[in-house]
């Protein structure tokens, strides 16, 4: 519409259209979606069930991811060790979503970071992340086996190929241990929380 109050016509396209869905679900939590959203930003409709996959913690436990994820709303970053790009600075938003659920009390919601690098992050490695962060008792970390992590990546990626493995997104599994949301590449903490309070 414009200053005169006409309508303007104006065509969307399939990507402005699923942009504005994303968008217009961020606002319905109350948050701002970031500049860097992607396409597979937003609720996973339907939910995704995570599958029973094996996985090896950073304790030596060794449960398999439907397990893992059961119990309480998850966030969930695909990381590896060997990483000194994007994974710090995933690692230190998780160390941030931390002290904000402990600022809340919230002691349902768990962190888990899961690495895509099944090979070289054994627990020994995965124990080092977590103390690299300051990780408590609520945040764990643990890899696939290796047959595994394919899979694993399409539960992440919706079935999608995944080129480039490595991404900045944080997912977000209900109590039931069903993906339900994707945010944006690296997205602010305060993003995170929001789906967090939803799921809780």
């Amino acid at each position: 519409m414009n200053a005169r109050g006409l309508l303007i016509p104006f065509r969307v396209t399939s990507l402005g259209r699923r942009r504005l869905l994303a968008a217009g679900a961020l606002a319905w939590l109350g948050v701002a979606p970031a500049a860097r959203a992607n396409a597979g930003v937003g609720p996973v409709m339907p939910a995704a069930m995570a599958p029973a996959l094996p996985l090896r913690r950073h304790d030596g436990a060794a449960p398999m991811l439907a397990a893992q994820l059961r119990g309480g709303p998850t966030a969930v970053q695909l990381m590896f060790t060997g990483c000194s790009t994007v994974c710090p600075i995933q690692g230190a938003l998780f160390s941030t979503l931390q002290a904000a659920l402990r600022a809340e009390r919230d002691t349902a919601a768990r962190l888990l970071s899961l690495s895509i690098d099944p090979l070289a992050d054994d627990p020994a490695a995965l124990r080092a992340w977590l103390r690299r962060f300051g990780a408590g008792p609520t945040w764990s970390a643990a890899a696939p086996a290796p047959e595994a992590l394919d899979p694993m990546l399409s539960l992440f990626t919706g079935g999608a190929a995944a080129g480039d493995r490595h991404t900045g997104q944080v997912y977000l599994f209900d109590r039931h241990a069903r993906l339900v949301w994707r945010t944006s590449e690296l997205p602010p903490a305060a993003e995170v929380m929001a789906v967090l309070r939803q799921l809780g």
